[in-house]
């Protein structure tokens, strides 16, 4: 039988992929190197791979900038050597390729600028992907979330419960995206991969700032918080982030006839999966 093999299976979107591919094979480090090419090509013989989806990363924005060689390695050769398999593969970027300059939804095909090192060694990983598998399908996502790990909506949520009162950056934009929402968009993407290789583009369907995106988070949880806005600069960080990182989604809702949903919809929708983990005690 022909598998699926998932890797960063510990990961946010890693993990909706598992529940929703239950006969996939999901590995993390402690299962599979990607950045041993031996071991990568060992694995896949071994257990008769033909599809990869690699939401495997190195994704410490801010740690980044002082751990290149780190987030290269299991950037670029981690995608590079899982290219290399002839597998069908699909990869995960980011938003952080471009530098936020835009003032309209960017194309798949729009010249990408990174501003980080984060952003550069994504942004070589798409090299290495479509230079090794010309019919990898790659897909850029932003802003993700869920119900596991660590992310905005569970970082606001926390903090909201702690404090009166939270400062967030309102000058930059984009689309929050729900991990549930995008794993379902790739088991979607299956089995329509042939000859649709290429550079995509998914998040939830709107717009908002960092700002917008923790008042709704702290509304929608009815946390007794308020929320102030505040510029970029008066938060600063050690990598830099755009300004504007709006992706457009156009290509990848007509090739493979997909209807996504409004962030504010699919917020809701975690949260309330948070609250009744949160009950029970299981939340990861």
């Amino acid at each position: 039988m022909n598998k699926i093999l998932i890797t960063g299976a510990n990961g946010q979107l890693g993990t909706e992929l598992s529940k929703l591919l239950p006969d996939a094979i999901s590995t993390d480090i402690n299962e599979l190197d990607i950045c041993n090419y031996d071991a990568v090509m060992d694995f896949i013989k071994k257990n008769n791979i033909k599809t990869i989806i690699n939401a495997a990363a190195y994704n410490a924005v801010d740690n980044a900038e002082d751990e290149f060689e780190l987030a290269h390695k299991v950037n670029v050769i981690g995608a590079k050597n899982l290219a290399k398999t002839n597998c069908d593969l699909i990869h995960i970027s980011t938003d952080y390729v471009f530098d936020g300059e835009n003032h309209k939804p960017y194309l798949s095909n729009d010249a990408t600028n990174p501003i980080s090192v984060y952003g550069k060694t994504k942004r070589d990983s798409e090299i290495a992907v479509l230079e090794n598998n010309k019919n990898a399908i790659i897909i850029r996502t932003s802003w993700l979330y869920s119900t596991n790990g660590n992310n905005f909506v569970k970082t606001i949520r926390k903090l909201a419960k702690e404090k009166a009162f939270l400062n967030v950056v309102y000058d930059q934009v984009g689309s929050p995206t729900s991990a549930f929402d995008l794993a379902c968009a790739i088991v979607k993407i299956l089995p329509q991969m042939r000859n649709n290789g290429g550079i995509y583009h998914f998040t939830n369907e709107g717009v908002c700032s960092w700002y917008d995106f923790a008042k709704e988070i702290v509304d929608l949880s009815e946390l007794n918080c308020s929320i102030f806005p505040i510029s970029a600069s008066e938060y600063p960080t050690k990598a830099k982030r755009p300004f504007y990182s709006i992706l457009d989604k156009t290509k990848i809702k007509e090739t493979f006839n997909l209807e996504i949903s409004y962030w504010k919809d699919s917020l809701k929708k975690c949260i309330f999966e948070l609250e009744n983990c949160e009950k029970k005690g299981v939340c990861q």
